[in-house]
């Protein structure tokens, strides 16, 4: 048999609002998303665990009203970000942040009319503030949180993350990982990277002797059921 080529392709993540699935965790949040500008407040807040959609339905947003995105942690109180009269995303990754820069920054886009969208894993009420005003603007703002994923969601993030790759999976493969992944968007991400980077470094194709490795040494809480019939399951192409 021929050796089989391998290219390190780039991920390439679909994030349109057509490619998001939508759930009962998190159709809350597609809602609010979609009827933009028809908001309570010029605030809207998403918040969840790691990886479960925030940054994509920031993304959908974005696409939307044509507003550019932020860290917290690259606020600056003497440069604002622009464009505030369209909108802005901020993104909260848990770290101290200027509190007096988000606080110009929340008060600027109210008086420019547009609107602030914040992301993090706590509802930004929960969020250790200081600052007296901005800690008053944060509790008033509509948060609205993603749950994680159930076995219907999960199976088809998987199905995206392979399809991001490039990868071509066969259903059983899938099955086999919804038995034994955590059901987090995060632990999906991370299976699915490991498992490009095993099949690129092996020359082998994505299979279920191949997940059941992964997961198997990635400490899964549930071991690999070597009695599945992986024998059977060709690993070359």
């Amino acid at each position: 048999m021929a050796a089989q080529l391998t290219f390190d392709l780039p991920v390439r993540t679909a994030r349109g609002r057509e490619d998001f699935f939508v759930a009962p965790c998190n159709v809350e949040a597609v809602e609010w998303i979609d009827r933009w500008p028809n908001w309570s407040s010029h605030v809207l807040a998403i918040y969840g665990p790691p990886a479960c959609g925030k940054t994509h339905l920031a993304h959908v947003w974005r696409t939307r009203t044509g507003a550019s995105t932020i860290s917290t942690a690259k606020l600056d109180r003497d440069r604002l970000p622009p464009g505030l009269s369209v909108g802005l995303v901020v993104e909260h990754d848990g770290d101290p942040f200027d509190e007096v820069a988000l606080l110009h920054v929340h008060n600027s886009i109210a008086q420019a009319g547009g609107s602030l969208l914040l992301t993090g894993e706590t509802p930004p009420a929960r969020w250790p503030v200081s600052l007296p005003d901005l800690r008053s603007r944060l509790r008033a703002a509509t948060a609205v949180g993603v749950g994680r994923p159930d076995d219907e969601l999960l199976a088809a993030v998987l199905a995206k993350l392979f399809a991001d790759r490039q990868l071509a999976v066969a259903p059983e493969v899938i099955a086999f990982m919804m038995t034994r992944l955590e059901r987090s968007f995060d632990a999906a991400q991370r299976c699915v990277a490991q498992l490009d980077a095993l099949a690129l470094e092996t020359g082998r194709r994505v299979s279920v002797r191949l997940a059941s490795e992964v997961l198997g040494a990635a400490g899964a809480d549930n071991p690999p059921d070597l009695s599945v019939d992986v024998d059977a399951d060709q690993d070359k192409e």
